[in-house]
């Protein structure tokens, strides 16, 4: 996961270098489409992770299963939104 976001790091530090470059628009906004991409892959496997561990232990616990449930459908609806 920290080696996805540090490659993710270096694309916006591209997106930088290429804006104060002046680098044809198009170029940029495919550079911006991936990085995007790229985050929202992140993102996915994060709201996974969340769903594999978090989520299954407090249902299986009946720890405060609702709202972990009601925390990880709030995530989908921002990961959706954006």
């Amino acid at each position: 996961m920290l080696q996805r976001l540090r490659r993710i790091e270096g694309q916006v530090r591209g997106l930088q270098r290429m804006v104060d470059e002046d680098t044809y628009c198009i170029d940029v906004l495919t550079q911006v489409s991936a990085t995007t991409a790229a985050l929202r892959s992140v993102a996915l496997q994060l709201l996974d992770e969340h769903l594999q561990h978090c989520v299954k232990h407090a249902v299986e616990d009946h720890d405060q299963a609702d709202a972990r449930i009601a925390e990880a459908s709030a995530a989908v609806a921002r990961l959706v939104r954006s």
